[in-house]
């Protein structure tokens, strides 16, 4: 979520270093980086580098060696207003084992910041994250483990990706019908830090965000029967004057939701965690991001 907001809103959950020289990736030799021929493992780099895709400067972060190319890529997807940095920790434990990388949707960190003016849409930011997933993955599988806003933008995009994407981890994600279900929780007329929530919660969510992106309401779609993890924190609203116990059962019920996203779908509770899952348990995330990973690397 995004922290300038939190301190406002008594941590609301509304959306939300590795180490290497700063590589500057070009289209011109993306080609040779990336391998465009068949079985391509993506780039091989480890560490930061700049991509330029799409005439945008975009920020990413790779750890662990690149491997067989049905070995998945673990693709690390922080929440609203947070940079590479992070989700370090967690990528650095996933590269141990796994290629990992994050990278700084447009507007966050180091990336460029989306045209003046301009609102992005969930085409947009998935279009922008296909071309990442071209330079960074080639023709591997894809893991997409997403926190808070990450999250709910790997849960939209994998159903429409599932060529691809085979598997998912959802860390607390942003519910999928946040506006709905916040004018529902706190009325119009609340006051005092209920009223920051609500006020600050649907204006996040219509743009007013460092990434410009408007956060939609809508259906949950399928993606068949991919691994899904879904891990929720455990109290997140328990200092929310009069409202803390709704808020509560509307982030539930919006967990549950993303059940909807594959037969293959397990919601857990994560026991002594906030909406920061990652860092409050960061065992219960890499054990998750493992056994989707494990699945991924075996289906095909």
């Amino acid at each position: 979520m995004f922290r300038t907001l939190a301190k406002a809103t008594a941590a609301i959950a509304v959306v939300c270093t590795v180490a290497g020289a700063g590589l500057a990736l070009d289209e011109e030799h993306a080609g040779a980086t990336t391998g465009n021929g068949p079985a391509s493992r993506g780039a091989a780099f480890t560490g930061t580098a700049k991509l330029r895709v799409d005439g945008h400067t975009v920020n990413v972060s790779c750890s662990g060696r690149a491997g067989d190319a049905d070995d998945p890529l673990v693709l690390l997807m922080a929440g609203g207003g947070e940079g590479l940095g992070n989700m370090a920790a967690l990528q650095k434990q996933v590269g141990k084992t796994h290629r990992a990388c994050s990278y700084d949707r447009l507007g966050e960190g180091a990336s460029d910041r989306p045209a003046p003016g301009t609102l992005q849409t969930m085409d947009d930011t998935g279009r922008l994250l296909t071309q990442v997933l071209d330079r960074l993955a080639g023709d591997r599988p894809v893991v997409l483990a997403g926190h808070s806003l990450g999250g709910y933008v790997a849960a939209r995009y994998t159903p429409h990706h599932t060529d691809r994407v085979k598997g998912l981890v959802l860390l607390d994600a942003t519910i999928p019908h946040l506006t709905r279900d916040m004018n529902r929780t706190v009325p119009a007329d609340a006051t005092g830090v209920p009223a920051q929530i609500r006020e600050g919660a649907l204006a996040v969510n219509e743009g007013q965000n460092p990434e410009r992106f408007v956060i939609a309401d809508g259906p949950v779609r399928s993606a068949g029967r991919i691994p899904v993890e879904i891990l929720r924190h455990e109290s997140q609203y328990a200092e929310v004057p009069q409202y803390g116990p709704a808020l509560e059962r509307m982030w539930a019920r919006g967990q549950r939701e993303w059940l909807g996203l594959s037969r293959n779908a397990h919601l857990t509770t994560a026991p002594g965690t906030g909406h920061y899952i990652h860092t409050d348990r960061p065992d219960l995330a890499l054990e998750a991001i493992a056994k989707v990973t494990h699945w991924a690397a075996h289906q095909r």
